[in-house]
């Protein structure tokens, strides 16, 4: 599949709307909902056995993958907003959460996502966010943008979940 050009078609979740996946421990999607092709404008072949990545947009900072891949892989679950990109190039805005999946003999086998629609008021707070992250990036690394953010949160006296949760509700 050929890679599209990011646009600025945004694509709106429903106020009611559940994506939801499932992933193997290396992050390749084993299942999505309807919901999830429809927005990603994606077949479920085209998804099913492919990185979950594959419908991250350009825009995304690497320092809240790194910090969500942190959470997961130490059994912890992750809230996050996540910009993704369609089939078209457009894109969509979810809030995600993200937990691992056990075995009986409690091994880490995987990870489910549940995502939502974000409320406009958080994006609003998240949208320049991760354009500073992201520029940071460019200039000094995912270092850079993990120590801006760990700064950010300091100052606001608050951890990463605390944060994150706090502008959703």
């Amino acid at each position: 599949m050929s890679v599209p050009m990011p646009n600025n078609q945004e694509r709106i979740m429903g106020d009611d709307d559940f994506i939801i996946s499932k992933t193997d421990k290396n992050g390749k999607i084993t299942y999505c909902n309807e919901i999830f092709m429809q927005m990603a404008e994606m077949k479920e072949s085209q998804l099913l056995g492919k990185p979950h990545n594959i419908v991250r947009h350009p825009d995304m900072p690497k320092v809240i993958f790194k910090l969500l891949w942190e959470y997961v892989q130490s059994g912890k679950e992750i809230f996050a907003y996540v910009k993704n990109k369609t089939a078209s190039g457009g894109f969509y805005w979810v809030y995600a959460n993200v937990t691992p999946s056990y075995d009986f003999d409690n091994n880490i086998i995987g990870y489910y996502s549940v995502r939502i629609k974000p409320k406009p008021q958080a994006l609003e707070i998240i949208k320049p966010l991760y354009e500073k992250l992201r520029s940071l990036e460019q200039s000094g690394g995912v270092s850079a943008s993990e120590a801006y953010l760990n700064k950010l949160l300091k100052e606001k006296g608050v951890g990463y979940d605390e944060f994150i949760i706090s502008i959703q509700a």
